[in-house]
């Protein structure tokens, strides 16, 4: 088998708890009309209907801003903004309306194709709209009339989830109706929002040009708080020149973040120029933007009878390189219970055991390992903390370690080196001379 036939396999094989995951949950996915718009929709296009093939529920809310500019910009009509609002007059909303209708139709032709040696090949999906979302206007805001621009008064969940139901794909537009039979043009992060809020779905997935929001060396965030998201909302806003306008990103952050205060688990921001990101993201342990959590999903907690397998392949990397002691699946099976693991979305991506000794009220702590790429991080001192409160309610008053090759990050933690001499009598009496381990020791 050749390396990329070999990398296939595992990848697929690395995903199937994704797939399992993902099926039957319902994902709400916002496209603005600069997405739309992109050389990369058409691969964005077959992403969708992998998603949909995979017995994931679908609804896609599209917006149709870039296509509205160019529009007006024709016909030379004079738009105004206020506070990122469109003013929509009766004159503006004819287009707005124009541009959302073929904005709408482009998508279904896309979700329609089915050629052969294509992605799209057999994949049937069947796409469904109407009168979903019910809409009231902004009205008068500082002053300003902002006439046919409205705002999600409700969203008919009930409506909606009777197509999701029958594996229909749900198309909004970013267009509203009022009881009155008003048309209102609706903020497309708004109505993506809400939706996403209303059906309680299970994740936002919010498509920008960047592939997320960066930190102060220009890495990527992976994941951040919700109250962290809203403070960096109110930071971009806060260095922006024009009153009128927000940035992209700013936008797709505050939603990101709304949604998460209002139920949805997670939301996710991802660039649209970006090959494969909606699969990367969801398929894969790192993804490739940024996921916005009302809470961390990562968790230090005690280790099970199932967590064997991911301790076993986090550990055996190191077993091999000599940093630690072979351990046989056996031997593990019968310890686990002294394990505690870091849980990052089901993957085991680091592990400690505590080993008690408790007649010399000590505790002995091995195994210490984190994955390679999640390494720099605080981690190991959370697993650390995590042994130390649990050597505290055993009532050990002393933790000691053996290692060849970390002895720096012990001795950085409160550590001391000690002779092998002053270990427990049952460790002395297994101590191996050939492995030549140091001893460090910290009272507890």
């Amino acid at each position: 088998m050749n390396d990329d036939l070999t990398q296939y396999v595992n990848w697929f094989r690395h995903s199937s708890p994704y797939i399992n995951a993902h099926r039957g949950k319902t994902f709400v996915l916002m496209l603005g009309g600069e997405a739309l718009a992109d050389n990369n929709f058409a691969n964005i296009i077959h992403d969708i209907a992998l998603l949909n093939s995979l017995g994931v529920k679908l609804v896609l809310i599209h917006g149709s801003r870039q296509q509205i500019e160019e529009k007006l910009s024709q016909q030379q009509v004079k738009t105004r903004l206020h506070h990122h609002l469109r003013v929509t007059d009766s004159e503006t909303l004819k287009y707005v309306i124009e541009a959302a209708a073929t904005q709408r139709i482009e998508i279904e032709a896309k979700l329609s194709m089915g050629l052969a040696n294509s992605p799209m090949h057999g994949a049937q999906i069947r796409v469904c709209g109407g009168n979903f979302v019910t809409a009231r206007p902004v009205g008068i805001f500082e002053g300003i009339d902002l006439c046919n621009t409205g705002e999600v008064r409700r969203i008919d969940k009930q409506a909606i989830r009777q197509q999701l139901d029958h594996n229909n794909i749900v198309l909004l537009s970013h267009l509203g109706y009022s009881p009155t039979g008003e048309i209102f043009n609706l903020s497309v992060e708004d109505v993506a929002t809400q939706t996403a809020i209303a059906l309680k779905a299970d994740k936002l997935i919010l498509f920008g040009s960047e592939k997320g929001v960066m930190d102060s060396k220009d890495s990527l965030r992976s994941e951040l708080l919700a109250d962290t998201a809203e403070r960096l909302v109110k930071q971009y806003k806060a260095k922006l020149t024009s009153p009128e306008r927000s940035t992209e990103l700013s936008r797709n952050l505050a939603a990101a973040a709304k949604a998460c205060k209002n139920g949805v688990p997670r939301s996710h921001l991802l660039s649209y120029k970006q090959d494969g990101a909606l699969v990367s993201e969801l398929f894969s342990r790192n993804g490739t933007g940024t996921m916005v959590i009302e809470q961390s999903y990562e968790q230090v907690r005690s280790a099970t009878i199932e967590d064997v397998g991911g301790v076993l392949e986090l550990i055996q990397p190191m077993e091999q390189a000599g940093v630690l002691v072979r351990r046989s699946r056996e031997r593990l099976e019968a310890e686990i219970h002294h394990f505690t693991v870091v849980d990052l979305d089901g993957a085991i991506i680091g592990c400690a055991a505590l080993y008690p000794f408790p007649e010399e009220h000590a505790g002995e702590l091995a195994c210490v390992a984190i994955a390679p790429e999640y390494r720099g991080g605080d981690r190991g001192d959370k697993l650390l903390q995590a042994l130390e409160e649990s050597a505290r309610k055993q009532q050990l008053f002393k933790l000691f370690v053996l290692t060849t090759r970390t002895a720096h990050w012990f001795i950085e933690r409160g550590f001391s080196e000690l002779n092998v001499t002053e270990l427990p009598t049952q460790k002395q009496t297994l101590y191996n001379y050939q492995r030549n381990s140091k001893a460090f020791a910290k009272a507890l």
